[in-house]
């Protein structure tokens, strides 16, 4: 199969590189190598002995080779500009995937490793049009790519029956188009990271207070694409909540959708494409719901005596609306391993229950009222307040635990998240199900385990549960996750939970997504692909069942 000679196969990269480590989490400078008394506890708490093996280098990876072809090739640097494609190696291997376990597994292996055949890099919502028709006429396959945080198989370059699959980078789709300051909205382009959204905002006295873990990195389209969920949804709603508006480029055509706050025009149709992960359209534009920088933040944590009681708590307040900006709890285990992981938490308290934290954004009156309503409900529950040192030390480090997954997983350990969402009704059963099934899949792979629960968002009527899985790597870490991860996903399924409340679909949960939504619900689905998407080279294998 023939390239170019201006884009040969292998190499060093000629595009701007997406900032994440191409084999780890986020920022190399940020990374937190273990101390040698939290390895040895690690190691003996799940029976794993130290590696000697060295990490496997960049330029040691094999890839697949590419199969663009010279009139691909030829064909994609006509719209785009040679400069804005490339098939070497360095452009390939970062966006060969994103930052699950089984991807950073696979990424150490020594093996041929899949990647997508080529790189592209569009800077205009005419050039995607131009490629989407261009790709649809060469079956080629489309990945959108915006930080590359997925961890849900969202990214994984799946060929299926297309010629080839490319990586359509969304980086230069990176300003802020409009500010309405009278109605609180701003149009972002899909390629702004959250820090550069808010760093653009501010500048006008405002702020998204959209928060995931993966803040850092992830991008405006990414965050509509997966429905995220930010740390702030107490306050500030979900992602898809923020959202007025979008624009969606489709190998049929371009969508705009949303004219208005709300609309009795039929379905809304925004909602079709919040949460398609790329699979019905490249998303350029976004339009949210923006507010004014606060004041003034306040912080208080409180200890409860376990986690049902601190659960009851956090309801009383979701449904009494007391109006914190953040609302979490975190489960005996996870209470307890965070105060030794960082021996920050003073409070004696905190160490035999569950710990809850609390913020507060806005003005100086309003933050000081919300917090005594609120102070007095969780009083009321049997909360115990800690103060604000807690809290301030989790916001502090609340980006950073992706970072200690890497180094965990450098130690031989399993370690990896999921997470669910029900009823306030169905919450303890569903989390003592998961929880027993993560730990009977992990003692039949040989591992003991150690699981941790968290309420990292919370509704009226219903609470997610975020999980963290500790295990010993036992023989193929990728296949023995996949087993753990299928018996949490039946476990989910079979006790009233979503098979996914913030990480999305991919290709790790779509196993579940007919039982999910139904027969007819995958049915509906199709119908729209084939509508917007009639070859269906829009991310395959992900979403749709």
């Amino acid at each position: 199969m023939s390239t170019e000679p201006h884009l040969p196969p292998g190499g060093a990269s000629t595009l701007p590189l997406p900032p994440m480590a191409w084999n780890a989490w986020g920022d190399p400078a940020l990374a937190k190598p273990l101390t040698d008394e939290i390895a040895a506890l690690v190691r003996g708490l799940l029976e794993i002995s130290p590696s000697d093996a060295a990490p496997i280098a960049a330029g040691d990876v094999r890839l697949k080779p590419s199969r663009l072809s010279g009139v691909h090739l030829r064909g994609l640097a006509g719209i785009v500009g040679e400069e804005h494609v490339s098939t070497l190696d360095g452009d390939r291997l970062p966006r060969a995937g994103g930052k699950s376990t089984p991807d950073l597994l696979r990424r150490r292996s020594s093996e041929p490793q899949d990647a997508p055949d080529g790189v592209v890099v569009p800077g205009s919502e005419g050039e995607i049009a131009e490629l989407l028709t261009f790709c649809t006429r060469q079956r080629i396959a489309v990945v959108p790519f915006g930080g590359g945080t997925s961890v849900v198989g969202g990214l994984d370059p799946v060929r299926g029956e297309f010629a080839a699959v490319v990586s359509l980078d969304l980086r230069r789709f990176d300003v802020l188009h409009s500010l309405d300051e009278v109605s609180g909205e701003a149009e972002l382009g899909a390629g702004v990271t959250g820090p550069r959204a808010e760093e653009l905002l501010a500048a006008r006295g405002f702020e998204l207070g959209h928060y995931p873990q993966s803040f850092r990195f992830a991008t405006i389209g990414g965050f509509a694409a997966t429905r995220s969920s930010g740390q702030d949804s107490a306050g500030h709603g979900r992602f898809d909540d923020m959202v007025q508006g979008l624009r969606v480029i489709t190998p049929s055509g371009v969508l705009d959708l949303g004219r208005g706050p709300a609309s009795a025009a039929g379905p809304d149709l925004r909602q079709v494409f919040l949460g398609s992960e790329g699979a019905l359209g490249v998303i350029t534009r976004v339009r949210v719901r923006v507010h004014p920088l606060p004041d003034v933040k306040r912080y208080e944590a409180w200890s409860f005596p376990d986690f049902a009681t601190g659960a009851a708590a956090l309801r009383a307040v979701a449904q009494q609306g007391t109006g914190p900006t953040v609302l979490r709890l975190s489960d005996e285990t996870e209470t307890g391993v965070n105060l030794a992981m960082t021996a920050k938490i003073g409070a004696p308290q905190a160490v035999s229950g569950a710990l809850a934290i609390t913020v507060f954004e806005g003005s100086e009156a309003a933050t000081a009222a919300r917090q005594q309503l609120t102070r007095a409900v969780l009083t009321e529950a049997g909360g115990t307040s800690l103060g604000e040192e807690p809290a301030r030390a989790w916001e502090h480090g609340r980006f950073g635990a992706p970072y200690l997954r890497d180094a965990l997983l450098d130690g031989g350990a399993l370690c990896e998240t999921l997470e669910t969402a029900t009823s306030w009704s169905n919450l303890e059963d569903l989390r003592t199900a998961v929880t027993a099934a993560l730990q009977t899949a992990l003692r039949a792979t040989g591992s003991t385990s150690l699981v941790m629960c968290h309420i990292s968002h919370v509704y009226a009527t219903g609470a997610s549960l975020y999980f963290t899985v500790l295990g010993a790597q036992r023989g193929d870490a990728v296949e023995q996750w996949r087993s753990v991860k299928t018996a949490a996903g039946d476990a989910i399924l079979g006790h009233g939970g979503t098979i996914t409340h913030h990480h999305a679909v991919g290709t790790d949960h779509k196993p579940w997504m007919r039982e999910e939504i139904g027969d007819l619900g995958a049915a509906v689905l199709r119908a729209v692909k084939g509508a917007v998407d009639p070859a269906g080279i829009l991310n395959p294998g992900k979403l749709i069942p």
